[in-house]
């Protein structure tokens, strides 16, 4: 059995949100749930949420987090993106 590389997260490529994943919108953010690995991940923050479901439309995932939140938050945001590519929530395109 081989182990699939870690998944490095480039803020500056594009990404967008896994088709096997569904979101349920909660009062502080979401429930991202993972159908193929059954993860389930808290989205605390509805600008996260918003980040994710719209990276589709953008041309980098840096893109995606300036549209959405005040530079002097974009490190946060592409932390939590990170730890979302890692959980196979994002990937890239």
């Amino acid at each position: 059995m081989s182990l699939a590389p870690p998944v490095t997260f480039d803020a500056h490529a594009p990404w967008q949100l896994s088709a096997e994943v569904s979101l349920r919108d909660e009062a502080f953010g979401a429930l991202a749930y993972h159908h193929g690995n059954r993860r389930l991940v808290f989205l605390k923050s509805p600008a996260l949420v918003d980040i994710v479901r719209d990276l589709e439309n953008y041309h980098t995932a840096a893109d995606a987090i300036g549209a959405h939140v005040a530079s002097s938050q974009q490190g946060a945001y592409e932390r939590a993106l990170a730890s979302l590519a890692r959980s196979e929530i994002i990937h890239g395109r």
